[in-house]
């Protein structure tokens, strides 16, 4: 049962508005749903519209940064709670304890630097959460390919890949994790 979901997106705003509107969606449909919103603490970019729109739903935000990031990405202080940790390795080891469930938004180095740490501790048995890609306009299909050729060489076994979900839109991503 998902009751928290975890959204790992750039800080960002990408370079169309409806990266934008996106993560807007994102965060409504997390708050109606009546789920926990977990991501990264950040007021910018994809983040700062994630947590804002969850909010706005009158949906709970827990925000996680890292002190170095407080000024960077400038810390929402507005959200339900807001942790402040010391490092970036703090920030996704309490980020996924406090989820049921992971989605990746179209994002940076840092975005993939969590999804690959979620998939990692899968494949090696630490947790057992779903884990989403929001396939905006085909975003992740290099990655999904990239993915499929790891497996291909042998590098990765098929099913520590299943359990990745892709969608293009939020609502049916949500709903295949949550089955």
């Amino acid at each position: 049962m998902i009751r928290s979901v975890c959204v790992f997106c750039g800080a960002k705003p990408g370079l169309t508005p409806d990266y934008a509107e996106l993560a807007r969606e994102c965060g409504q449909e997390i708050a109606r749903r009546g789920w926990q919103l977990v991501y990264g603490g950040g007021s910018i970019g994809m983040m700062g519209e994630v947590a804002a729109a969850a909010l706005a739903a009158g949906g709970e935000v827990v925000g996680v940064i890292p002190e170095l990031l407080m000024r960077r990405e400038l810390g929402k202080h507005d959200v339900t709670r807001l942790e402040v940790v010391p490092d970036m390795a703090t920030r996704k080891e309490r980020m996924i304890e406090l989820s049921d469930a992971f989605i990746a938004l179209p994002g940076g180095l840092g975005t993939l630097d969590e999804l690959f740490e979620v998939l990692t501790l899968r494949q090696i048995g630490f947790h057992h959460k779903p884990v989403g890609l929001l396939n905006h306009n085909g975003y992740f299909d290099q990655l999904l390919a990239m993915s499929a050729g790891f497996v291909a060489a042998g590098f990765v076994h098929p099913g520590d890949l299943d359990y990745v979900v892709a969608e293009a839109e939020i609502e049916p991503l949500l709903a295949r994790l949550e089955a």
